[in-house]
C-alpha cells in the first residue's frame, strides 16, 4: 500500500491540506478561506470552529482527490500562523472567545506599559523578543481579564491555552491531547529559548497561571494520534512547526548561515543560526527553528512589514495597474527608476529600524518620472528592505550568506528576484515546488516515522526552478544603496 505525508498549513486567511509522496511530489492539494472578524479598528479576529471546519475540509478534499484514506497516511504534519491565541474549556474543548489573530493590536498600550516599566530587557534576554501586542501573552491576558468568569476558571484549571497548531491537534485527537511544538511556543513571549521551559517569572508577569499552558514537545516527533472520524484509522501527529520555521525547513535551511525569504503581503526572513541562540544587536529577533531529537535549532528572524502589499497599494491605491501580475511588464519598460526611490513605510517600518511612526515616501521625482518609475522603485523597495534585514543578520551572527532561497506569492516576479540577486551580491534561488511552508512540516513528520531516511535524503530532493546571479558592477549597487538609505533616513525625520 502507497504511503503518504499528509501536510495541514493553516493560515491567517484560509487553511490547506497538502499530501506529498516519497519525493516530496504533490500529489494532491485544496484551500479552503474562512472569514476575518474586525470588532473594532486594530482587532482583527478568527472563530476558532471556522478554523476547525476549514481545515477538516480540506483535509477530507485533498484525501479523497486521489482516493485514499488515513490507511495511506503515514504522518500528519502541522503548521500554522503563529502568535495567534485560542482559549478553551479543558472538559468540554468549547472556546471561551474569538481566537485573537497575531494583527492584533487591541493590547498594544498594555506592552508599551511593560517597556515604560522597564520589562523589555528581561522580555528579550529569556525570549529573544521584544515586548509586542504581535506576540501570544498579552493576547492571553487580555482573554482572562475581559470574558466574563475567564480567570477564575483559568485559576482553577479548567482553561488550555494554544496556539493555533495546539487548537488543531486539540480538535484531531477531540480534546484528549494539549501540546504546542518548541517553535510555536518560543513565539508567545513566555517560553524561555535558554532553559527550554515556560518561565515562571513571565507567567508572573502576565497574569498567567501556568496550568493553562501547553505540554511542549519536538517539531519532529510523535506527539500522539488522531482520533477524528476523518481518517479511517489513527495517524500519528508528527511535526509541527510555526509557518515561518516550517518554510525555513521545507527550503533546506539547516546549516548555520543558511537563509530564506517569504515575499508575502510582508517578508519574513529567517536565518539558521545553528544550536547556540544569538542575541541581536541589530534589532533582530531570536526564536527557536525547530527541534529534532535532542539537538534545538535557533534563527535570526526579520520581519518586513510593507512587502508584496505595494504592489496592491499600486493597484488599489494610484491604479496604475489593472492587477498585481501587471507590475512587473510595467516596470520592466523603464531600465532604471531615474532616481526615484519608494520608501514602502505605509504602516510604519520594520526590522531593523522598528519606527511606527515613519511614513511612506516617494523621492526624487521629476518632470520625466513617469507611473514605470514608481512601480520600478516599488518593486526595488522590497529588496532594499531584504538587503537591510540580511546585513543585519551577517553582523550579528558574523555569517556571510552565500544564497537566498525565495519563496512566497512575489518570488515569482523574475525582475525583483535579479535585482534582490544585485545588491546582495550572491545568488537568489528560487524552488521547483514553491510549497515550501507544507513542504516543512511534511518532511518533519516523515522524519519522525521514517518514512525519510535523514536530513542529507531531503536535501537531495530540493530542487531549484531558476536561479538569478548578480550583474550590476559593486560601484553601480553602492550608489543606490546610499540613495536608498537617505530616503530612509527622510522617511523618519519627524
Amino acid at each position: 500500500m502507497e504511503q503518504f505525508i499528509l501536510s495541514l498549513d493553516q493560515g491567517t486567511n484560509s487553511s490547506r491540506a497538502v499530501v506529498f509522496d516519497r519525493d516530496g511530489n504533490i500529489r494532491s492539494q485544496a484551500q479552503h478561506e474562512f472569514p476575518q472578524i474586525f470588532p473594532r479598528p486594530g482587532w482583527v479576529e478568527h472563530d476558532p470552529f471556522q478554523i476547525w471546519g476549514s481545515q477538516a475540509a480540506v483535509i477530507a478534499e485533498a484525501i479523497s482527490q486521489i482516493g485514499i484514506n488515513g490507511h495511506n497516511i503515514a504522518a500528519v504534519g502541522i503548521t500554522n500562523q503563529r502568535e495567534t491565541t485560542v482559549v478553551w474549556d479543558a472538559e468540554t474543548g468549547e472556546p471561551v472567545y474569538n481566537a485573537i489573530v497575531w494583527q492584533d493590536r487591541r493590547t498594544a498600550e498594555f506592552c508599551d506599559r511593560l517597556r515604560d516599566e522597564g520589562h523589555a530587557d528581561m522580555i528579550r534576554r529569556k525570549t529573544g523578543l521584544i515586548p509586542d501586542a504581535y506576540f501570544s501573552a498579552a493576547k492571553i491576558r487580555w482573554i482572562l481579564d475581559n470574558v466574563p468568569g475567564a480567570r477564575k476558571r483559568a485559576e482553577a484549571g479548567k482553561l488550555r491555552f494554544g496556539t493555533v497548531d495546539s487548537w488543531l491537534i486539540a480538535c484531531l485527537t477531540r480534546n484528549s491531547l494539549h501540546v504546542t511544538d518548541i517553535s510555536n511556543a518560543s513565539r508567545t513571549m513566555l517560553f524561555n529559548i535558554h532553559t527550554l521551559q515556560w518561565d515562571e517569572d513571565l507567567l508572573r508577569l502576565f497574569g498567567i497561571p501556568a496550568s493553562m499552558m501547553p505540554e511542549v514537545v519536538d517539531s519532529s516527533g510523535v506527539a500522539g494520534h488522531t482520533k477524528t472520524t476523518i481518517f479511517a484509522h489513527p495517524v500519528p501527529i508528527a511535526g509541527v512547526a510555526g509557518d515561518q520555521q516550517s518554510a525555513l525547513f521545507g527550503q533546506m535551511c539547516v546549516r548555520p548561515g543558511a537563509i530564506k525569504n517569504t515575499y508575502g503581503t510582508g517578508c519574513f526572513l529567517l536565518m539558521n543560526s545553528g544550536t547556540k541562540p544569538i542575541v541581536s544587536a541589530n534589532r533582530l529577533l531570536t526564536t527557536i527553528a525547530w527541534k529534532i531529537g535532542s539537538e534545538v535549532t535557533y534563527a535570526l528572524e526579520g520581519s518586513i512589514f510593507v512587502g508584496g502589499s505595494v504592489v496592491q497599494w499600486l493597484r488599489d491605491g494610484l491604479k496604475c495597474i489593472a492587477s498585481s501580475d501587471d507590475v512587473e511588464h510595467l516596470a520592466g519598460s523603464v531600465s532604471d527608476t531615474d532616481g526615484v526611490y519608494f520608501v514602502p513605510a505605509l504602516t510604519g517600518l520594520g526590522a531593523p529600524y522598528w519606527d511606527p511612526y515613519a511614513r511612506g515616501l516617494v523621492c526624487g521625482i521629476s518632470r520625466g518620472t513617469t507611473t514605470a518609475h514608481i512601480a520600478r522603485a516599488a518593486l526595488e523597495s522590497i529588496a532594499y528592505q531584504v538587503y537591510d534585514i540580511v546585513k543585519a543578520m551577517e553582523l550579528d551572527s558574523g555569517l556571510s550568506v552565500a544564497e537566498l532561497k525565495v519563496d512566497g506569492g512575489a518570488s515569482r516576479n523574475n525582475l525583483l528576484m535579479q535585482f534582490q540577486s544585485d545588491i546582495l551580491f550572491t545568488g537568489v534561488h528560487r524552488p521547483a515546488i514553491t510549497e515550501t511552508t507544507a513542504l516543512g512540516a511534511a518532511y518533519l513528520a516523515g522524519l519522525a516515522v521514517g518514512y525519510w531516511d535523514g536530513i542529507d535524503t531531503l536535501c537531495a530532493q530540493w530542487r531549484e526552478e531558476r536561479a538569478f546571479l548578480p550583474e550590476r558592477s559593486a560601484e553601480e549597487v553602492a550608489r543606490s544603496i546610499a540613495g536608498w538609505h537617505e530616503a530612509v533616513r527622510r522617511t523618519m525625520i519627524r
